[in-house]
């Protein structure tokens, strides 16, 4: 006979044990960042990844020539050169998350010109942001693209399309205001904080309802 008691107690035990080993996951994420408006955008993700350091164990970044300039002009400033992470420039393919073998397991573009994501639509891997997108969707690991452009295309759409048929997530940068942000960092964050959610860290942040 089945003891009961017992089974709803291994139960509990299993739920509790998936807890913990959830908790204790470390993740090796790397942030590319390209030429298109909203340098906001990847300071305010890259500042939320340096305070949540507990929960990855390698932070890497790739900006592209044109992002640097594009942060220079929008924030006035060059504090990207700060943060205490490995940078790497788009012909780095020796880079740890150009291969599968890596074991990156979240990349996320912010902001994604749309230029980079057709050419990560078409399977063009000209450079380390389009070769590491690639290994990330073959391995079938998480990646995020967030799109900044507006109004869209047809060929803007279909790219989006294609990119969320082979495992992507297509999360366009449009801030919310029911949270009442009172700074542009903060309402850069309503799009930064739900991309982190997407990205699977635990992330303190404004929730709807509490």
């Amino acid at each position: 006979m089945f003891n009961l008691g017992n089974v709803h107690l291994v139960i509990i035990l299993k739920i509790i044990d998936t807890s913990k080993s959830n908790v204790s996951v470390m993740h090796k994420i790397v942030v590319a960042i390209t030429g298109a408006s909203g340098s906001i955008y990847a300071k305010v993700i890259l500042d939320k990844l340096i305070s949540l350091k507990d929960q990855w164990n390698n932070l890497s970044v790739i900006m592209t020539t044109n992002a640097h300039e594009v942060w220079k002009t929008e924030l006035e400033n060059e504090e990207y050169k700060n943060y205490p992470v490995t940078f790497y420039n788009q012909q780095e393919f020796f880079a740890p998350f150009a291969s599968g073998s890596g074991q990156f397991n979240i990349m996320i573009i912010i902001p994604c010109s749309m230029g980079t994501l057709g050419r990560i639509a078409t399977g063009l891997s000209n450079d380390l942001i389009t070769r590491a997108a690639d290994v990330i969707l073959k391995e079938r690991r998480k990646l995020i693209c967030v799109i900044r452009d507006t109004p869209y295309n047809l060929v803007h759409i279909r790219n989006m399309e294609t990119v969320t048929l082979a495992g992507g997530i297509i999360c366009p940068a449009t801030p919310s205001f029911y949270s009442k942000p009172a700074s542009i960092e903060a309402v850069a964050a309503t799009v930064t904080d739900r991309v982190l959610d997407l990205a699977g860290l635990n992330v303190n942040s404004f929730r709807w309802g509490n």
